[in-house]
């Protein structure tokens, strides 16, 4: 035998969406003195934030004004409103979720194009201080150099193109790293020693 107040209450619930289909705005206050503050404290204890919890209660209330004409209760409207309820504090949890993550996530990306775009500047800066030094060679060892860096060609392929003797090219191209590596330290002291093999 169902309880006497449970079966009033429910009487009087569905009275309430009788009168609030029909765009009843005592219904509506009445429903909201009911139960809103069942419906805060079930928002306060998923989301432990009083700001938000009142936000959600607002939320499912108004969602209830809004399609108030459209209320599908199958079981009670306690019930209709504690699942509204629910369903918008997961979904709130999911969206802030999603929405630290994609910060977090841009975070990173921001914090890479940065990184990327400082060593893309200091690889830029480092080569024009080398080829700088490069102009200070002598035209021969100059163009043994370039030929090695730019065109990649062996000491055997420069020597046959400059018609030089293989030993001449390396003997040439020592001096010129030896000469680069002096020109690269004075001007970047610190990294001179890392740049010169890395370039050869």
């Amino acid at each position: 035998m169902p309880h006497p107040k449970h079966t009033h209450d429910k009487d009087a619930d569905e009275q309430l969406l009788c009168l609030l289909r029909q765009g009843s705005k005592e219904a509506f206050t009445s429903v909201y003195e009911r139960y809103h503050k069942m419906l805060y404290a079930l928002s306060y204890r998923y989301l432990k934030n009083q700001a938000a919890a009142e936000d959600a209660v607002q939320h499912v209330f108004v969602k209830l004004w809004e399609h108030r004409a459209d209320i599908a209760v199958e079981v009670s409207l306690r019930n209709y409103l504690y699942s509204m309820t629910k369903n918008h504090i997961l979904n709130y949890i999911r969206n802030e979720h999603s929405a630290l993550t994609h910060n977090y996530r841009m975070a990173q990306k921001v914090g890479n194009v940065e990184d990327n775009l400082l060593e893309t500047i200091e690889k830029k800066e480092l080569m024009a201080a080398f080829y700088q030094a490069i102009e200070q060679l002598s035209a021969r060892k100059k163009e043994i150099c370039l030929l090695k860096m730019e065109d990649k060609l062996s000491n055997q392929e420069i020597a046959d193109r400059m018609s030089l003797s293989v030993n001449t090219v390396k003997s040439h191209y020592a001096q010129a790293v030896k000469l680069l590596r002096m020109a690269m330290s004075k001007m970047f002291q610190w990294i001179a020693g890392l740049l010169i093999p890395f370039l050869f």
